[in-house]
């Protein structure tokens, strides 16, 4: 039985480039960058980007706060990370070299880099997107090459999805008879998220055609009185062999937290782009994160959105929101 989805839920369509900078904001940015220098089927690389940007209340020039980079090579087949280079260079990230993108690699970047976390850092944030990154950028691959040929290159196992995620609860078209999800994903074209006239909209994007796979995320915080505003929006998009790029994933957040107690107050999930008819299915359940701090945002996702009640990449964007303590703190 085909499962039903409320027209009120269904995915609106890419957003488009950033809304202009709030004045007396923070708006942090990040990018990761997937590509195979050496080819398909080899080592995957990964450069990312933070920045952090305040707009002033008065007219006068933003300000950067905070700028990291990330680079990495990620084994092909077991998402292994090879080697970890970040600027700022911090001692702990020894400590992931070896480890799997995905599985426990969460945990231990939690254990190895506590106080980058604590601080609310976008290295933090990048550190912890290896894990999706290294497991989206195959995605890249099926708008670039025929099926027989991705089966050669990539030699994806077969891996049952059933109940891993709302759009492969039990009786989603997304799943195959074998459990395994459908090669048929939907998807739009987007622009680049910087196509605006502002150049400090985001941070410094570097055009790439080839083969790649980008992980893009703008967080605007504001505050009104003694309330914490934030608009969020995460997308996964791939280049296409024609040119322009097209997305897989984008949600759009917006949520209030009480400036005191960092309570989240509000928080709403606004599918734009999604793989499969059941996956907005999932914006249903963030009411189940109102009443937590921003804070525990990280680990409450996981604990409280499993399975079919949350979505992977949905989890992620909120997750994204635990840094905006440290964020808003900028604005005092």
């Amino acid at each position: 039985m085909a499962v039903s989805v409320p027209r009120e839920l269904a995915a609106k369509g890419p957003l488009g480039s950033a809304p202009r900078r709030r004045p007396g904001s923070v708006r942090r940015t990040t990018t990761i960058d997937m590509r195979w220098p050496d080819g398909p089927g080899t080592q995957l690389r990964l450069d990312g980007h933070a920045r952090d940007l305040r707009t002033p209340l008065i007219d006068s020039a933003p300000e950067v706060l905070y700028a990291a980079r990330l680079a990495a090579g990620i084994e092909h087949s077991t998402r292994t990370i090879q080697w970890l280079e970040t600027d700022p260079s911090r001692s702990g990230t020894d400590a992931l070299v070896g480890v799997r993108g995905g599985g426990n690699s969460r945990g231990r970047l939690a254990d190895a880099m506590k106080d980058e976390a604590e601080a609310g850092t976008g290295l933090y944030l990048l550190l912890d997107d290896i894990a999706a990154a290294s497991l989206i950028a195959g995605f890249a691959y099926s708008r670039w090459f025929p099926r027989k040929r991705l089966e050669v290159i990539s030699k994806p196992p077969t891996r049952v999805m059933t109940g891993v995620c709302v759009g492969f609860m039990p009786g989603s078209g997304a799943l195959m008879p074998d459990g395994s999800p459908s090669w048929d994903r939907h998807t739009e074209p987007v622009q680049e998220v910087d196509v605006d006239d502002d150049p400090w909209s985001w941070h410094e994007l570097e055009t790439i055609t080839e083969l790649s796979m980008r992980r893009s995320r703008r967080i605007d915080v504001w505050t009104d009185g003694r309330r914490i505003l934030i608009d969020s929006m995460f997308q996964d998009s791939s280049t296409e062999p024609t040119g322009g790029r097209v997305a897989v994933h984008e949600y759009r957040l917006t949520c209030e937290a009480d400036l005191d107690s960092g309570l989240v107050t509000r928080l709403s999930a606004e599918p734009r782009v999604l793989p499969f008819h059941e996956c907005p299915l999932a914006s249903r359940s963030v009411d189940e994160l109102v009443g937590l701090p921003l804070r525990d945002l990280r680990a409450e996702v996981l604990a409280r959105l499993p399975g079919t009640a949350g979505c992977t990449h949905l989890n992620d964007a909120i997750r994204a929101l635990a840094e905006v303590p440290a964020i808003a703190s900028a604005l005092q």
